[in-house]
């Protein structure tokens, strides 16, 4: 029995966020389709929403423009609403390569993927949840608009047990391989199960536990939920629901339907390419669908099933696919009955505007040159307009709304003032070139620089290209300024390091290029300078000036330096923005007496336990000359994945991709 969304938070609203809840839930009952929330860097945007949803009390998406973003937030609303269930759902690849084919080279590039069994079981948690209850929030990453198998038939396949149910021990085993689960006799793994005597282990794909079914004769005399780990009995319920372990299910009758239905498309796309005579395309075509033919007809699955999902569903040519929108709940008429959340709108829009082409440009030459039946264009994304049709009621969140939001908008909630006090940095400029006055970009910023660190303060400088970053940390440090830079070539663990050790003062200027996409939260910092500010572009527009100010609001003594030879439109527009906001913030501080206070934030480096796991490896002699060697390989590689499946049920997803890498390390893989 559920509870609803009930959010528990040792805050209250503050600053803005009252008037900004007050008016986002009025507009949601007059029955307003879209909302902005313009919410400066700092102001609370989703503590502001997590009130929203403990208003409105409906199920809810929140859609964000990356997995780490995705992750983070999904930390945030956990917190918020710990009773209930929210859910993580984004791509379960920890790599992925899509199969495509290039004409000019006549290169074609088999599929390649790793999937990540954590992330694909935290997936089905969230069909599960949506289809079994009502307090659900899920923060999806734009994934949540590709191809999913029908919840009809997913909600159809599960298996309910119940004690007192007459089961013969060879039908129950049965039933659990129909929906996918696989027999083993070793350890456990989600969607395996194992049989014992009159005892029957199952470890479902949603969670890390096991359901021990002990059958008395041909009954059900007993249902454990066991702790895997420590084998210890969490509980003993009268009842369990098993849902299948693959999304795309379709029903012995309409599977003989799609078979048929996939030969008569190959008859047909044969005579096209022979009539053309295209006959290395006609037999690739021939080859590859025969063989997933007869694969779905002996196990009910194929690699790449979900190319033939439009005959598996029953859905016309060009129809669109379910997605998980599909299970999400929606009134008798047919309409969404949820609430969705769009994060950092002015990037995650264009991103679910932009995935349909780029989809449909590679499956068109895949169909056109034999490796794909024409069905497999109807396995896509959805195209904008369906989306917006599945999805109801939207709020907007984002500092810098672009033009789409704002047209769309039926209101824009403006939430300025931030709960600490804290103002937006003052912004000047300088000229780039040398001058009576300044000394030139590089020369004034490194003095500015000098004079920040002597305070105690930190620093971040932003250019153009990797290279120009790399050599300004270079110069910085010939200078005697303590610099590291950061760019997408570091890897994900240094990545981790450098930020920590930046707000720990080992350095004292971060260099990097586009620092918005590292989502940085650095309330050490105190200036940031902007080179070349006028160079009009994606790095220096309107949006990415207001962003990158907007990282030096969370210190009282935040302040930023524009280097510019001429005053650009965005640069003109960034300014008067953040002069304008700085002006409420003054004046609400003034009014009620509030002093800033700079944002205390503690410093936790993810490395820490990992460092020391290792010196622990070291000094046990596991590791010699960084090998591993003998049974000691298999426990140590135990102990690894133990820790990164543990760092990915907590979300803690920097900490998983640092395990998997030293995984693949331990085994000898690139």
């Amino acid at each position: 029995m559920t509870s609803g969304l009930i959010l528990k938070s040792k805050y209250q609203p503050a600053g803005d966020q009252p008037k900004a809840i007050t008016s986002l839930v009025s507009g949601l009952k007059k029955g307003m389709r879209s909302q902005t929330l313009l919410g400066v860097t700092g102001s609370g945007k989703t503590f502001t929403v997590a009130n929203v949803i403990n208003t409105i009390q409906k199920p809810t998406l929140v859609i964000a423009h990356n997995k780490t973003l995705a992750a983070q937030l999904a930390q945030e609303y956990q917190e918020f609403f710990p009773d209930a269930a929210v859910h993580y759902f984004v791509s379960y690849y920890d790599y992925y390569q899509p199969e495509a084919y290039m004409p000019i080279t006549d290169t074609f590039i088999e599929k390649d993927a790793q999937i990540n069994e954590e992330i694909d079981r935290l997936r089905h948690a969230s069909t599960q949840s949506l289809l079994t209850r009502k307090d659900v929030i899920i923060v999806a990453s734009v994934s949540c608009i590709y191809g999913l198998g029908s919840p009809e038939e997913y909600e159809k396949e599960n298996l309910k047990l119940a004690v007192g149910d007459k089961f013969e021990r060879k039908e129950l085993l049965t039933r659990l391989i129909d929906i996918h689960y696989e027999r083993t006799t070793g350890d456990l793994n989600p969607g395996e199960f194992r049989s014992i005597g009159g005892r029957v282990e199952v470890m479902p794909v949603s969670e890390r536990l096991v359901f021990n079914i002990q059958l008395e004769g041909n009954v059900i005399s007993e249902i454990l939920k066991i702790d895997p780990i420590s084998g210890t009995v969490i509980s003993q319920p009268n009842n369990i629901f098993l849902f299948p372990t693959k999304h795309f299910l379709t029903e012995e009758t309409k599977t003989k339907k799609a078979i048929k239905d996939i030969r008569a498309e190959l008859e047909a796309q044969l005579k096209i390419f022979e009539a053309e005579g295209k006959l290395l395309e006609a037999e690739r075509i021939k080859r590859r669908t025969n063989y997933d033919m007869a694969m779905i007809q002996e196990i009910g699955y194929c690699s790449g099933i979900e190319n033939y999902s439009r005959h598996l569903s029953g859905k016309k040519e060009g129809e669109p696919p379910e997605t998980l929108l599909s299970y999400f709940p929606h009134k008798e008429d047919g309409t969404p009955d949820f609430l969705t959340i769009i994060d950092e709108s002015h990037v995650t829009l264009s991103q679910l505007q932009g995935m349909f082409a780029g989809d449909a440009s590679r499956k068109k030459t895949l169909v056109e040159y034999g490796f794909r039946l024409p069905s497999a264009k109807d396995n896509r994304p959805l195209k904008y307009d369906e989306f917006k049709e599945r999805i109801g009621q939207v709020i907007y969140t984002s500092a810098t709304p672009g033009t789409q939001e704002r047209e769309e908008s039926e209101q824009i909630v403006e939430q300025v003032i931030r709960p600490t006090g804290l103002i937006d940095p003052e912004v000047t400029l300088r000229p780039i070139l040398p001058s009576e006055k300044y000394p030139g970009q590089i020369q004034d910023f490194i003095a500015e620089t000098v004079e920040t660190v002597q305070k105690g303060g930190r620093v971040i400088a932003t250019t153009l290209t990797k290279k120009m970053a790399e050599d300004l940390s270079v110069y910085l440090k010939e200078k005697g300024i303590k610099s590291e830079y950061l760019h997408s070539d570091i890897k994900t663990i240094d990545r981790i390091k450098i930020l920590t050790e930046f707000r720990r003062g080992t350095f004292d200027c971060l260099v990097g290029v586009n620092l918005l996409r590292e989502g940085l939260d650095l309330p050490e910092v105190t200036f940031i300078g902007i080179l070349d500010a006028d160079k009009e572009g994606f790095l220096r527009s309107e949006t990415s000036l207001i962003q990158t100010i907007g990282r030096a609001a969370r210190n009282v003594e935040g302040r930023v330096i524009l280097y510019a030879d001429k005053i650009t439109g965005s640069i003109e527009r960034a300014v008067s923005e953040t002069n304008r906001r700085r002006k409420i913030q003054v004046a609400y501080n003034t009014k009620h007496g509030i002093t800033p206070q700079t944002i205390i934030k503690h410093i936790h480096d993810i490395t820490e336990h990992l460092e020391s796991a290792h010196e622990k490896a070291v000094n046990a002699n596991l590791l010699i000359d960084g090998e591993v060697f003998g049974k000691e390989k298999e426990k140590l590689l135990k102990v690894k994945r133990r820790q990164m499946a543990a760092a990915v049920r907590e979300l803690d997803f920097e900490t998983a991709a640092i395990l998997r890498d030293e995984i693949k390390m331990i085994e000898g893989r690139e």
